[in-house]
């Protein structure tokens, strides 16, 4: 069984028809990611798929876009998408990207902005408060843009918060790449030659990430505990199984807005 290791924002793109756009008359791009080390692609072919169906939406994927999530473009091609090249992928009327625009070796080394058209769409990660260049190319072009690192974490956004979705897998990995280099099991074992204490776990943060490795180290059976500057998660860590650290004397909340540490 093949384990993919991708994000879908595909759910921003759904509701062409609620902002009065005939999808049928558009093209969705999808590039290959260039960022070293990175295996994840913006869309699956299921989620195309249902796009299609439901909006007989264009897609456009570059070629070997998902090879490294485990995709090949046979997939993608029987979901009803089409395979082009780097230069027609970012001509779409809309692309998809899960890290930002960046220098591609595949356009010759030129800046993805550079060929992405006037009037366009991106939906990608952007981190606009760190790539203030990167936001002036995109405004010169006049290029609509949606920061998925900017999705408010409000119910009704609760579908495009693909941050999370990340953060989550994150806080899941870093626990089975620990036990990997622990050089012993994370639960206790009785053996004939005697017995082994299970390992102990702090997880410092309790957000999104944090909760998710607490669970996982739980699940592998250590002694977990759990550290966060804001009270208010100390009920979701011990929910876990876990141990809430509280540091005795200090009064300071470390709460910001919306449900996020300052």
């Amino acid at each position: 069984m093949l384990v993919r290791k991708l994000t879908s924002l595909a759910s921003v793109t759904t509701p062409f028809y609620a902002f009065g756009v005939d999808a049928k008359k558009i093209v969705i791009g999808v590039p290959k990611e260039v960022h070293q080390n990175e295996s994840r692609v913006a869309i699956t072919p299921e989620a195309i798929q249902r796009m299609v169906k439901k909006n007989g939406a264009n897609f456009l994927i570059e070629e070997g876009a998902g090879k490294a999530a485990s995709i090949s473009d046979q997939d993608y091609i029987n979901a009803g998408a089409k395979i082009g090249s780097a230069k027609d992928v970012f001509g779409a009327d809309v692309v998809l990207k899960v890290r930002p625009p960046q220098e591609n070796p595949r356009l010759g080394g030129d800046h993805e902005v550079n060929h992405i058209k006037e009037g366009a769409t991106l939906v990608s990660f952007l981190y606009p408060g760190q790539n203030k260049d990167l936001v002036n190319k995109i405004k010169d072009k006049n290029i609509t843009s949606f920061a998925m690192d900017q999705i408010p974490r409000i119910t009704r956004a609760q579908t495009y918060d693909a941050l999370s979705s990340m953060a989550n897998t994150a806080g899941y990995k870093a626990v089975i790449m620990a036990a990997e280099n622990f050089g012993r099991f994370f639960t206790g074992q009785m053996t004939a030659a005697g017995k082994l204490p299970p390992a102990k776990v702090l997880v410092i943060g309790a957000g999104v990430a944090g909760l998710a490795a607490i669970a996982t180290a739980k699940s592998l059976g250590a002694i977990v505990r759990g550290f966060d500057t804001r009270p208010a998660v100390k009920e979701q860590v011990e929910s876990l199984g876990a141990e809430f650290v509280e540091v005795k004397g200090v009064f300071e909340s470390g709460a910001g807005v919306g449900g996020y540490a300052k």
